[in-house]
């Protein structure tokens, strides 16, 4: 009898340590997990600055373009330059301001799961944010020069000076080549410089709280 009650109470006991020990590997795994989020959210701080100097561009894009082409009406070629420069800074706050959005919607408290597919959506606009606002700086650069000097008086005869025909012309060259060069490494030849190519669009920042994430959901899985 003493045996059977011995025998229980190990028994009782070894519940009780195995229930303290579920408890435990929940707590580490809460603790970890808060902290690698607290980790993941801090990295993003450097795009979050980012993306608000990229709105500050955008609005400042706008600004110029509009004084821009309101002076010019009567000269097509300052006209033309401010109404563009001026849709590039709606386009460049636009896209800042949706991936601050996107930045903002994450929510921490939620499943890896879920806030893996929230980086996932936030990477591949921060992807095309880069793209649709960054390689067109091979022309943008040139219509900003001739807005700025809209902001002048002249005449409504003035002749578009050869070097920014020739600057046009050799920034629609490198764009295009850059394109090209893009669509060429996207190649499933070569996978390394794709992934390479990824790395650098989507930027430290995400990478960095990428991997955090992916740490949390592999010390979920063990």
């Amino acid at each position: 009898m003493d045996t059977i009650m011995e025998l229980d109470d190990l028994k009782q006991a070894w519940q009780t340590l195995d229930k303290r020990l579920e408890q435990q590997n929940a707590l580490n795994l809460l603790l970890f997990k808060d902290k690698k989020l607290e980790k993941a959210r801090s990295s993003l701080r450097p795009l979050f600055w980012g993306q608000v100097l990229q709105v500050l561009l955008g609005v400042g894009l706008i600004a110029l373009g509009v004084a821009c082409w309101t002076r010019n009406t009567g000269i097509p070629g300052l006209l033309a330059s401010g109404i563009l420069v001026h849709a590039f800074g709606v386009i460049t706050a636009t896209a800042a301001g949706i991936t601050l959005g996107l930045m903002a919607t994450i929510d921490y408290s939620a499943p890896v799961l879920k806030i893996q597919k929230q980086f996932a959506l936030l990477k591949q606009f921060y992807t095309l944010n880069g793209i649709v606002c960054g390689l067109p700086w091979w022309i943008m650069w040139v219509l900003v020069v001739v807005a700025f000097a809209g902001l002048g008086n002249h005449p409504p005869q003035v002749v578009t000076p050869l070097w920014i025909w020739l600057s046009v012309g050799i920034g629609a060259a490198g764009l295009l080549a850059t394109w090209g060069f893009y669509l060429w490494a996207q190649n499933p030849r070569r996978p390394e410089l794709a992934k390479r190519m990824r790395d650098a669009a989507i930027g430290a920042s995400l990478r960095k709280a990428q991997a955090l994430l992916d740490e949390v959901q592999s010390f979920e899985r063990e």
